[in-house]
């Protein structure tokens, strides 16, 4: 199977296991991680399939087709693959070929779309991700390509983030919430990286029942 591409310039084997016992953790952990993850997915794709459905008719019923859309993100260290969401935003939204954040009141947003994504219900299909090994349930959130390169101009450090898989919930989400701002980047960062410091189960657990109340998003769009 071919490898998606990397991100250039993005060091690799930032998170390196120090001696036999750490080591032997690590696979440990990777393997909890790894069984969490497919079974967590497996079990959301089920019981949100009829949700799923209701909002793909409501897309194609309000936008027509693709009711899914596809978007290159960076993964762990800078390998890129393609993200699943719900499509919330006209087909023609990124029309000048630039990548944008989304905003408050945002025009480009289909009818409904902002009550889709205040629920969160357009990452869904990220549990498709999940399975196919590309994403955790919780990590850092991962970024689009050339939004990942700006940030890297203005924050120093940023690439540390990507020394474990990107997640469906992270700490950053659980305690930053959404930003589409420098400062914000910087804010999250620091959650990213104080999560790498405490990966383990327990911390996972954690904050996949944090997220539960976190669900719907005032501040999303």
């Amino acid at each position: 199977m071919r490898q998606s591409p990397m991100l250039k310039n993005t060091p690799g084997g930032i998170i390196a296991p120090v001696g036999r016992r750490k080591r032997r953790q690590g696979v440990m952990f990777a393997a909890a991680k790894r069984w969490t993850d497919v079974a967590g997915a497996a079990l959301g794709l089920l019981v949100s399939a009829p949700l799923l459905a209701i909002c793909a008719c409501w897309v194609m019923l309000a936008d027509g087709r693709p009711v899914l859309y596809q978007q290159w993100r960076v993964g762990r260290d800078g390998w890129l693959f393609r993200i699943y969401k719900l499509r919330t935003m006209s087909v023609n939204a990124e029309a000048t070929g630039d990548a944008q954040f989304a905003r408050p009141g945002d025009p480009r947003l289909i009818r409904g779309g902002g009550l889709i994504r205040k629920a969160h219900l357009d990452e869904l299909p990220q549990l498709w991700n999940i399975l196919l090994g590309q994403m955790s349930l919780v990590g850092p959130r991962p970024e689009r390509p050339e939004i990942h390169r700006e940030l890297r101009r203005h924050i120093r450090g940023i690439d540390r983030r990507l020394a474990t898989k990107p997640g469906l919930t992270g700490l950053a989400q659980v305690c930053n919430g959404y930003t589409n701002d420098l400062s914000g980047a910087r804010r999250k960062l620091a959650f990213d990286l104080l999560y790498i410091r405490r990966l383990g189960f327990l911390e996972d657990l954690r904050l996949m029942f944090l997220t539960v109340p976190r669900l719907w998003d005032r501040m999303a769009l």
